[in-house]
């Protein structure tokens, strides 16, 4: 097939692509992302019943999500679970800790310093600049206006 035009080119790319299963797709975001905060809802529930504050158990909760999601990254099975599930596993607070050890894990052949200490936030550092900035901004108007 000769490619002449910008329209033959996209012809082409639509009859050489693969069409993405789209309901598939959103069922297991869906199903995996609710099944992460439910994880995360027994722990939390658990952590009442011992008897911790709200804040104490919300943050429990958090660290040990971030925690577990850690671990498995480091065993590469979050990734496998991230092909699956697309953003139902990268949207919880397990899709940020991810962003920050894989990169961590992939420049270790680089040191500590420069690799780990470098890197580690590549993925995840515009995310933590926009989103306190973000909340800063939030803070200055509520104060002005609330």
């Amino acid at each position: 097939m000769k490619i002449n035009t910008k329209k033959d080119y996209l012809d082409y790319v639509d009859k050489k692509s693969p069409n993405s299963p789209i309901l598939k797709n959103c069922f297991n975001a869906f199903w995996v992302g609710g099944l992460i905060c439910t994880i995360g809802q027994i722990i939390f529930d658990f952590c009442e019943y011992k008897g911790f504050d709200y804040t104490s158990c919300s943050t429990i909760v958090s660290i040990t999500l971030i925690g577990i999601s850690a671990f498995l990254t480091g065993l590469n099975i979050f990734n496998k679970i991230g092909k699956f599930a697309g953003a139902g596993s990268l949207v919880p607070i397990t899709g940020f800790a991810n962003s920050i050890v894989s990169p961590a894990i992939e420049y270790k052949s680089e040191g500590y310093v420069m690799g780990v200490g470098g890197k580690m936030f590549t993925v995840a550092g515009p995310v933590l600049v926009y989103g306190i900035s973000a909340s800063v901004i939030v803070g200055i108007i509520a104060t002005f206006f609330v």
